[in-house]
């Protein structure tokens, strides 16, 4: 007797168990479904705002964001522990076999301290001070001090696309100060007087100056109009081509709130995109 009672209640339990799996996948405003971006630092923060507006339409969905780099979010793409990548350079070698697709253009701005007199460089004089043959501001009219150069680390997609436009096939000196993010790399600036750093023209702010490049400000109009060359893509990187929930997000981001969005934050959005 004991033992079919035994029985008995390990078939409830098992069907009670399967009610429960089954109302949780019939009812979608029940569902807990997280998608994880991770990836490019540069783009991390706008990523952030389209979660956070996209949560308002899709409660049930969370869109989790995280940091690590251009490099690290493409590689936890092919891994399978990401679902988006984020990349703020172009995809190279096995990396063109990933889905992709450009949510905005954004441009690299040049920063030094508000103090500091110097208003422009040249693309040489620039390459100059990274890789160290120009050390002090007065060789590029300046005052007389040394610079400080302030860099991001190596598999950051800013860094990537300043060594494509800039430094050509020179190298970055390795005296250069290494920072893990643009956020990182604007507060040292604007906390030392000599330094310069590169970071997304989107995160410039009053705490530091961006500087004209051969006489041409950095401008979303002069990014538009081919002026100023210094920008680079800010993309969206998965395994395969997105559905589900992957795609919905990925499809929020490309639509009209959310290029209005990313155009407020100071981005440049695609024409056109995946709906």
């Amino acid at each position: 007797m004991k033992k079919r009672l035994k029985k008995l209640v390990q078939v409830i339990a098992a069907v009670a168990s399967v009610s429960l799996v089954f109302m949780a996948s019939s009812c979608g405003g029940r569902q807990n479904l997280t998608v994880i971006v991770a990836g490019s630092t540069s783009v991390q923060p706008f990523a952030e705002l389209l979660a956070e507006e996209y949560a308002h339409e899709r409660p049930e969905i969370e869109i989790d964001v995280q940091g690590g780099g251009s490099s690290a979010g493409i590689t936890a793409v092919i891994s399978g522990t990401a679902d988006i990548g984020m990349s703020s350079r172009m995809l190279k070698g096995d990396e063109l076999e990933l889905w992709s697709v450009e949510i905005a253009k954004d441009g690299l701005a040049i920063i030094v301290h508000p103090g500091n007199p110097l208003d422009n460089l040249s693309e040489d004089q620039l390459r100059g001070i990274y890789t160290g043959s120009i050390q002090n501001w007065m060789e590029v009219g300046g005052a007389d001090a040394r610079i400080h150069i302030i860099s991001r680390e190596e598999g950051s997609g800013t860094r990537s696309a300043f060594e494509d436009l800039i430094m050509e096939s020179e190298y970055i000196s390795p005296k250069a100060i290494v920072q893990d993010s643009n956020g990182a790399v604007r507060q040292l600036v604007s906390g030392d007087r000599n330094s310069i750093g590169f970071i997304s023209l989107g995160l410039v702010d009053d705490t530091v100056k961006a500087l004209r490049l051969r006489g041409i400000d950095p401008t979303w109009a002069n990014i538009s109009n081919g002026s100023y060359s210094l920008y680079r893509p800010f993309l969206f990187v998965t395994r395969e081509e997105p559905a589900g929930s992957v795609k919905q997000f990925i499809s929020f981001a490309l639509s009209d709130e959310g290029r209005r969005m990313l155009t407020e934050e100071g981005l440049i959005p695609p024409d056109n995109g995946v709906q």
